[in-house]
């Protein structure tokens, strides 16, 4: 049996005619680039994560350079993140000629640790923002913000995220790419810090026809500048503030996701009910599953196991013809551009451990029942 890490054709053929109308309706109209389309998709969005301003952008990648941006990080800055992550993540940091302070992670979430945040603020008093002034360590920048990532579509602990921002005045921007629908007791991801940054690729759980991305905020003013940033830092036609991007969402995958965003409810409780169906199967086992912890609602961007021979279960699958993956085989203090920064193996031990360990099993709502028992009786063939 052939089971697919995700089925988008599935997912297509189910709402085709709904999605045919919009591209249609779309393309009469020739309004291609922040149209009336995308101005209702913001509004739609805004609706949807209870957040009342919205910026629609050309990718999730942008959405956090742009929004780092927006709350004024500038080069020689320094940003707390997680360097367990797709590398987008920090690579927003450095194109702002800013530096990522790489902070590890919670072994049981993945997401980053806001003790391990706060011990680091507290042993390096020379490099905050807040209490230590604007000192200088080397020329190198202060610590200006907190860029925590909602990993595998679980919110990062963000009451204590917050508390240590508070305490250190530091703005946080949310990496929610992976994360929309997810809710941290009650508030919806991106709803905490100024921005939150959400992704449209097309393997999210809200992904188009291409790339688009969008950034929340209860902040008008920040959302007025993020669209001024978005067209060549311009709000006048050819008259420009400051220098800007190229990064406008565009009218078909506003179009598309309108529709899509009419569904995203079931099919994230589609992805719940097949985590708890695997929740129940490997309790009990050498296998560990993910952890959702007190306060979170889990949206399972990604179903994500550990175990110890990892490669060799993900060998077992690939050979039954499961497409699993592994999310993310090197963490970013290791990969070969961040070198300068001066990290080595046993920087970061729980992200480490969790990059030999990981795996993500399919999970999206289209799975028929068989393709669920045939994952869960192939996975536990190799680990009994």
């Amino acid at each position: 049996m052939k089971v697919p890490l995700l089925d988008l054709k599935s997912q297509y053929n189910s709402i085709k005619t709904e999605i045919d109308q919009a591209i249609s309706r779309t393309v009469e109209s020739q309004n291609l680039i922040l149209s009336q389309e995308v101005s209702d998709f913001e509004k739609e969005i805004a609706g949807y994560t209870n957040i009342p301003y919205a910026a629609g952008v050309a990718s999730g990648t942008d959405a956090l350079i742009l929004a780092l941006k927006a709350v004024g990080i500038r080069s020689g800055d320094r940003v707390i993140t997680t360097p367990f992550t797709f590398f987008a993540t920090a690579e927003s940091i450095s194109l702002l000629g800013a530096i990522p302070v790489f902070v590890d992670i919670n072994p049981e979430t993945y997401n980053i640790d806001p003790e391990k945040i706060e011990e680091f603020l507290r042993d390096t008093p020379r490099l905050r923002s807040g209490q230590a002034g604007q000192a200088k360590d080397e020329g190198r920048g202060t610590i200006k913000a907190i860029l925590p990532v909602h990993l595998y579509g679980q919110c990062a602990e963000m009451s204590r995220i917050m508390e240590i921002a508070g305490k250190y005045d530091l703005k946080v921007v949310e990496d929610c790419a992976q994360a929309i629908g997810a809710t941290y007791k009650g508030h919806q991801a991106g709803s905490f810090g100024s921005a939150g940054c959400f992704s449209f690729f097309p393997s999210k759980n809200l992904g188009g026809f291409g790339d688009g991305g969008m950034i929340v905020s209860s902040e008008e003013s920040l959302i007025d500048k993020i669209k001024s940033l978005r067209v060549h830092g311009s709000r006048e036609k050819y008259i420009h503030d400051e220098i800007g991007w190229n990064s406008r969402l565009d009218s078909i995958q506003a179009a598309v996701l309108r529709v899509k965003l009419k569904m995203l409810d079931k099919w994230l409780d589609g992805r719940r009910k097949i985590a708890s169906k695997y929740n129940e199967a490997f309790a009990g086992s050498d296998i560990i599953t993910p952890k959702e912890t007190g306060g979170n609602k889990h949206t399972y961007h990604q179903y994500t196991i550990a175990f110890d021979d990892r490669d060799g279960l993900l060998r077992h699958l690939n050979e039954k013809g499961i497409a699993a993956r592994v999310y993310y085989p090197v963490p970013l203090h290791l990969q070969p551009c961040y070198k300068d920064l001066g990290f080595s193996a046993g920087s970061f031990p729980n992200s480490e451990k969790a990059a030999e360990e990981v795996l993500s099993l399919p999970v999206y709502p289209e799975l028929s029942e068989d393709k669920i028992e045939y994952i869960i009786s192939t996975v536990k063939e190799f680990t009994k």
